[in-house]
């Protein structure tokens, strides 16, 4: 009940009271973002432990501070909440995320006071205008179908003067984990090119500083950030895409079993080099930027 409450106050004071709009409806249930991001456990083994690495350093940033009040969009299984938190001892974080098992999950996992976790859609965000200090999205700002109406969005409901910050991986590039799966899916059937994830927007250098500058973002700002992981074993690596979660998931866990052991074989030589097993170690960058909202 306490809870409850607490979360009642947060929205409250979130603007989400008389003057506010309309609540969103939230991403169709058949969108296929939704799909490929659905599954909680699912997505922690395959995704979240790399999300974990790059929130902290990606908090740091955006510049986070004591006192103020952030949303996180498209906050999944709460990895950039829970740093946030983790940062500042009195700053409050409200998460919106299309999933509601992934909303449950941040809830269940970040289970703070300061934190309130809630089914939303980015791209009609239901809080009065200037209703946060900074606004912070995650590895999502790629999938939201209409970025551009998102990103008015995230910008309208920070205040003058505050920020909206956001990480994409560098597919194309240094996200090791996804570029070797699709480098050899890829030389497997070239067939399936077009689904591989180097296509993603706003995952080149500059992309996302021309996006933030193109929507009225002041002293925008564009930086690489790199994380390391450890796996502790090929299964370890390859097992959480047999779960089909995110493009790549969903493209390995659709192959057929023929298609899927020769892929499993040349990931497996990729990364083994002819060894029976062993630890895997990958390096993944992601594209930041941060941009000021300027007076209204």
């Amino acid at each position: 009940m306490a809870r409850a409450c607490l979360v009642l106050v947060l929205l409250a004071a979130l603007g989400c009271g008389p003057g506010e709009r309309s609540a969103s409806s939230t991403t169709p249930a058949g969108d296929p973002a939704t799909v490929m991001f659905s599954e909680s456990d699912a997505y922690e083994r395959f995704m979240g432990r790399w999300s974990r690495r790059l929130a902290e350093p990606f908090v740091a940033f955006a510049g986070v501070d004591e006192g103020e009040t952030v949303l996180d969009v498209g906050s999944g299984t709460g990895s950039l909440s829970a740093a946030i938190l983790q940062r500042t001892a009195s700053t409050r974080v409200v998460g919106i995320d299309p999933s509601k098992a992934y909303v449950a999950a941040a809830a269940a996992r970040v289970g703070a006071a300061r934190a309130a976790f809630e089914v939303g859609d980015a791209q009609r965000l239901r809080y009065a205008d200037a209703s946060f200090d900074r606004v912070l999205s995650l590895l999502v700002v790629n999938f939201i179908p209409d970025r551009d109406a998102a990103l008015r969005e995230m910008v309208r409901v920070t205040r003058p003067g505050g920020t909206v910050a956001a990480a994409v991986w560098d597919y194309g590039g240094r996200m090791e984990m996804l570029r070797i799966f699709w480098d050899e899916a890829v030389a497997l059937d070239p067939a399936v090119e077009p689904r591989d994830e180097r296509h993603m927007p706003l995952s080149r250098q500059g992309d996302l500083a021309a996006f933030w500058a193109a929507h009225g973002l002041r002293d925008v700002t564009e930086a690489p950030l790199d994380v390391t992981l450890v796996f502790e074993s090929f299964d370890d690596y390859w097992k959480p895409f047999l779960e089909g979660q995110g493009p790549a998931g969903a493209y390995a866990a659709g192959l057929a079993d023929a298609p899927r052991a020769a892929l499993e074989a040349r990931l497996r030589q990729r990364l083994l080099q002819g060894k029976a097993d062993g630890l895997v170690t990958l390096t993944a960058r992601a594209w930041t930027v941060k941009g000021v909202v300027p007076p209204r």
